[in-house]
């Protein structure tokens, strides 16, 4: 009975001097990831707005609930959580809300202009919708990068 093996068995055992020096072909080499992030999430943040098409939710001030996260270079400098909550006031106060789609987006691209902020997700929540049943909150969540 023959006893067969492979190239690749029979040389391992006579390993080549340049597969076991550093830089050889086989030697491990550090392969750069891309640089690891922190996250952050304000959750839960409320506000009162006027938020919506119909002529009611123009006029009386609605709660508005927002879910902020980021994700910033780790080992950058400390992004300030203020600054995020700022971020989401000032957008609720700049201009009338219409659509939370709208207020989303804005919020997304003020937050991506912060330092080092490399990513964003928003959650906006608005509980008192009327659809003619019973219903928790309507949401819209999106989500943006600065690549």
């Amino acid at each position: 009975m023959s006893r067969r093996t492979s190239a690749s068995s029979r040389g391992a055992s006579r390993a080549s001097p340049d597969l076991t020096t550093p830089g050889g072909a086989d030697t491990l080499r550090h392969v750069p990831t891309s640089t690891p992030d922190t996250e952050i999430s304000l959750v839960g943040m409320r506000f009162h707005a006027c938020v919506g098409i119909l002529p009611h939710e123009r006029e009386l001030p609605q709660p508005l609930e927002v879910d902020l996260v980021v994700r910033h270079a780790a080992g950058s400098d400390l992004l300030d959580y203020r600054r995020l909550y700022d971020a989401t006031r000032a957008t609720v106060e700049s201009d009338p809300l219409t659509l939370l789609e709208s207020f989303a987006e804005a919020l997304v691209a003020r937050v991506l202009q912060l330092p080092d902020v490399r990513w964003c997700r928003v959650a906006v929540r608005k509980p008192h919708v009327t659809l003619g049943g019973p219903l928790a909150y309507a949401q819209v969540a999106m989500e943006r990068s600065r690549d």
